[in-house]
């Protein structure tokens, strides 16, 4: 039982958490701190939270978990505002979807990475923003990722697993820099995609004839451009590297599609085309074995 978890942030993914633990009976109060009251009212009014601060320091106040659900962009700064605040017992996590970047701004803002503060990544989610998004069930046979520092304690590590746990969530454990290279390829990438297909076809003289025939598969691909553009824009900052990678590697194989295209191989693009069929069925099935498991 946690007896007072934070939430700095409180949106889709910190609300989400808030509603999985209250329903789990794993959390007794739960406090929200953001610098928008209206949001945190609106917490309140869900059910979501049981009292509210805007101010960082305020909320550090007997905390026994807290949560930093904040833009990357944010992090270090929120860090710095809670750092000689932060109750030395207690357990810190996030839920940013860059570690390294996450790490690195919290040893910033507290001049030294607590031992206890353990980086964590739910993958989960969905376009939509905002604590009336949030929902109890988001991260049920969802994984998380948690990726402790060599200063990480064990057992804030295992708390914040049991945490998760607590959620219904699947914890696995994997270093910063590998956590940053699989999701660069696995969600930031898609994402980048589908911004950038969304806003070169906004950009046509006939966008609004394109966007009219638009059917299930534009909208199954595209879905994820709805999502908040202040998160990728950090998100992409922050893994810029990891992203740039696996873009190039990304764009070679564009340009191979292309040179099909235009040679008209329909052998060749049948083969691709067939590898990517077969790949994602798998993808497909595996995800059932483990929902079924």
């Amino acid at each position: 039982m946690i007896q007072r978890l934070v939430i700095f942030g409180v949106g889709l993914i910190g609300g989400s958490l808030a509603l999985a633990l209250r329903e789990a009976g794993a959390v007794a109060e739960v406090v929200g701190c953001s610098r928008n009251p209206a949001n945190l009212e609106e917490a309140v009014r869900l059910g979501v939270i049981d009292r509210w601060t805007t101010n960082p320091v305020e909320a550090c106040r007997d905390a026994d978990v807290g949560v930093l659900a904040v833009p990357l962009g944010s992090m270090q700064g929120l860090a710095a505002a809670i750092a000689t605040h932060w109750p030395a017992e207690a357990t810190l996590t996030d839920v940013g979807s860059s570690k390294q970047a996450v790490i690195e701004a919290v040893r910033a803002g507290f001049g030294h990475l607590p031992r206890n503060f353990v980086a964590g990544h739910p993958i989960a989610g969905t376009e939509h923003s905002g604590v009336s998004a949030a929902y109890a069930t988001l991260f049920r046979e969802r994984l998380v990722i948690l990726t402790p520092a060599d200063e990480t304690s064990p057992m804030a590590s295992e708390h914040v697993a049991a945490m998760w746990r607590a959620t219904g969530a699947r914890v696995e454990f994997m270093t910063p820099v590998h956590h940053d290279h699989v999701l660069a390829a696995t969600s930031h990438l898609p994402h980048v995609l589908a911004f950038a297909l969304v806003e070169s076809l906004a950009r046509m003289s006939e966008s609004d004839e394109i966007f009219h025939y638009a059917a299930g598969g534009f909208r199954d691909f595209t879905r994820i451009a709805s999502s908040d553009p202040v998160v990728w824009r950090d998100i992409c900052v922050a893994n810029r590297d990891a992203i740039l990678a696996v873009l190039e590697r990304f764009q070679a194989d564009l340009d191979g599609l292309r040179e099909a295209i235009a040679r008209g191989d329909g052998e060749a693009l049948e083969a691709r085309f067939g590898f990517a069929k077969q790949a994602r069925d798998r993808f497909s099935e595996n995800m059932q074995v483990q929902l079924d498991q």
